[in-house]
């Protein structure tokens, strides 16, 4: 296969749907020889904050030298953001190489009589082998979905697990309560494998808890506390983290310094675990940390922000985003979300701050129409208006905006990743 024929490969198995369970990642990891076993992690898990969280962690471990793979879903442009090593995507060639090798160890496991592996376990599977045959030293490696049935579980104990917030998000999947939510995430923890967590809610830390003790893993909780903003503007954000000074970061929005504290701590842990990591690597590792379509300004003139708030959480952090650094300004929102997310609670939030409401189709066969969405809105906001495509809604909206105003796109991240294709 090409790379094209490659890709409709990948593509082509969402035929086989998104199951959980490891019985077929397990028995192709067998195939291909186990690299998983060779490799080293960090396995970072959590609802909201996982991508960030990681390319903290990836870019501190870069910073000390060490040859680190990141490993994260889902892309916002390119597929190949999926896999990287030192912020370097997968060249296509290699990529295409490496899912033609699975492909053929997919073949025999069918002929041999077990199931097709889903399509987000064939692309875990080419992860685990582009970081073998270059001889990475670690890999930060996302959860999926969930953590304790999803594909990248299979790994061995990990140097530490590490695990952002959790809130109510694919309930249909992983339960309709924190603490069954709490408890599919808690699956990463291995037996005697150190556990980083972001303070959660009661329930959560319950759960974590008692997992920890049955696995006689033990359980760190980032102090929050201990974290104390210096100074914040459109550039980025200072603060300082226990004996950590002036440490500075990119990323708006006080849950990033959270989840920055959250990484320093996971990388406390491997510094007793005898990594070379120090507090010059720290800083440096935090100040070049990017992380795409999460509270990012892509246009300056107009101001454009773009945010994958697609649930409750993700829309109380762009919230307090929006009151810290443009409470003086009008909002013009464009927004956009699949049909299976809870858009209502999140525009019930949000609503009220725009003077203007457009709705847009994201680009997806789960997306709830733009017209659907319009007709909800109007229960919260006297200012709605059906854009149905992205260039359509931008075009309302730069008809709409004043030196006194700034356009906000949020919710699904496909659109997202429409939008910045056309900024950057």
């Amino acid at each position: 296969m090409n790379y094209e024929e490659a890709m409709e490969y990948i593509h082509g198995t969402l035929k086989f749907g998104s199951k959980l369970g490891l019985e077929r990642i397990d028995k192709l990891m067998e195939f291909m020889g186990n690299p998983q076993k060779k490799l080293r992690f960090v396995h970072v898990a959590g609802t909201n904050g996982k991508g960030s969280t990681t390319s903290f962690i990836s870019n501190i471990l870069i910073s000390a030298g060490y040859k680190t793979g990141v490993f994260t879903s889902p892309y916002i442009q390119r597929f190949t953001e999926r896999i990287k090593i030192n912020n370097t995507e997968i060249e296509q060639r290699e990529l295409t190489e490496i899912i033609n090798y699975v492909k053929s160890k997919i073949d025999i496991m069918i002929e041999e009589g077990f199931e097709n592996p889903t399509e987000f376990e064939i692309i875990t599977a080419v992860a685990f082998e582009y970081f073998y045959r270059n001889n990475c030293d670690i890999v930060v490696l996302e959860v999926g979905l969930g953590g304790r049935y999803d594909s990248t579980n299979v790994i061995e104990p990990p140097e530490v697990c590490v695990i952002t917030t959790i809130s109510l998000d694919h309930t249909d999947r992983l339960g309709n309560t924190i603490a069954e939510i709490a408890y599919q995430k808690a699956g990463i923890i291995k037996p005697n494998c150190d556990t980083v967590i972001y303070p959660q809610k009661p329930e959560a830390e319950k759960v974590f808890e008692k997992v920890c003790e049955s696995q006689n893993a033990v359980l760190h909780k980032t102090c929050l506390e201990s974290v104390k903003l210096v100074e914040h503007s459109l550039e980025g954000q200072l603060f300082n983290y226990k004996n950590y000074k002036s440490l500075n970061i990119r990323l708006l929005g006080d849950h990033q310094i959270f989840n920055a504290a959250l990484a320093i701590d996971a990388c406390e842990i491997l510094i007793n675990k005898g990594f070379n990591i120090d507090y010059n690597n720290i800083k440096d590792g935090l100040s070049k940390t990017t992380w795409p379509g999460r509270l990012e300004i892509i246009n300056k003139k107009p101001l454009i922000l773009i945010d994958g708030a697609h649930n409750f959480e993700g829309g109380q952090a762009l919230d307090a985003a929006l009151d810290k650094y443009f409470a003086d300004k009008n909002k013009i929102f464009i927004v956009g979300f699949l049909r299976d997310k809870d858009y209502r609670k999140t525009m019930d939030l949000l609503a009220k701050k725009a003077k203007l409401i457009i709705t847009v189709t994201p680009n997806n066969e789960r997306a709830l129409p733009s017209s659907e969405l319009a007709a909800v809105l109007k229960e919260y906001s006297g200012n709605v208006k059906d854009g149905i495509t992205l260039e359509k809604s931008l075009e309302l909206a730069y008809n709409n905006i004043d030196e006194h105003s700034i356009i906000c796109v949020f919710g699904s991240l496909y659109m997202i990743g429409e939008i910045r294709k056309l900024y950057i």
